[in-house]
């Protein structure tokens, strides 16, 4: 354009500039569009997130508004009737795991204990010979199956059998009632031991249990065998009567003392008196 002689300098400045006005014209457009398309793009992108954030909120405080109306309601329309039969039924539940806990405390505690000082010494007397051994056992008025003291009267004994002394027996009751204890702490305790492995009553046991026994309101037969297998029966005598089998265990809990086998040995000597049993095999 510059070196056509047609055109002249003002010409060529005034074209040159309209090509520059367009240009930038266009590029205005250009960015412009381009701008609002992009921003069109992102508007609608922040338009959608907001809208579904809005919706959730609402959503999540429309559901607490009803939890809580509900909850009201079910608060007033609750009748008196209801929420006594619920309070009954809570007390209904705690008297019967109350009472379900104290017959588990009163099974734990229906069992024969022995000191271990009273325990002692009638493995003692047991292992002094191959022959059966018996005596009483003494316990406190408020603990009438815990035996403190395992006490011997004179007595005629065997491999299958024991014999108390009667007149023996009569002297130690007298001296029990002497110190102060009833009959129920000295004369229910009916204890004895076997020379073999079985602690099961033999039918001369039952037959002295019951008639020694039977006419006292309460009574336990205590049976230890050589290898420390043990039966204790306690029998009940008023009303319809019965007879169950209890545990027995050796309780640490209270205070007992200790051995002394010189006097355990004197005693033994003094009160038991091996006799005769004539059968054709020997004591086993």
């Amino acid at each position: 354009l510059q070196n056509s002689p047609l055109i002249s300098a003002p010409h060529t400045a005034a074209y040159a500039k309209r090509q520059r006005v367009w240009a930038a014209v266009g590029s205005v457009h250009t960015a412009k569009s381009c701008c609002a398309a992009t921003a069109s793009a992102d508007a609608v992108s922040v338009k959608n997130y907001a809208v579904i954030h809005v919706l959730k909120m609402m959503y999540v405080q429309t559901a607490k508004k009803k939890w809580r109306m509900k909850k009201m309601n079910n608060k007033k329309h609750k009748s008196p009737e209801s929420t006594k039969k619920q309070i009954q039924a809570n007390l209904k539940q705690a008297k019967q795991k109350s009472s379900s806990q104290a017959e588990q405390y009163e099974l734990r505690r229906l069992a024969l204990r022995f000191s271990p000082t009273a325990w002692t010494k009638l493995l003692h007397f047991r292992d002094k010979s191959d022959n059966e051994v018996g005596g009483f056992g003494i316990t406190g008025l408020d603990d009438l199956l815990f035996v403190k003291e395992f006490v011997t009267v004179k007595q005629e004994v065997t491999c299958v059998s024991v014999k108390f002394d009667d007149e023996a027996v009569a002297d130690f009751f007298d001296t029990q009632v002497d110190l102060g204890r009833k009959p129920e702490q000295f004369a229910r305790l009916w204890l004895h031991s076997h020379p073999g492995d079985s602690a099961g009553p033999s039918s001369i046991d039952e037959e002295t249990f019951q008639r020694v026994f039977g006419a006292c309101q309460w009574a336990v037969m205590f049976v230890i065998a050589q290898n420390n297998n043990t039966h204790a029966r306690l029998s009940f005598n008023v009303g319809p009567g019965g007879q169950v089998l209890i545990p027995t265990e050796i309780d640490y809990s209270e205070d007992f003392g200790g051995s002394d086998r010189e006097l355990w040995d004197a005693e033994y000597a003094a009160n038991v008196k091996v006799v005769e049993w004539l059968r054709e095999q020997p004591c086993e």
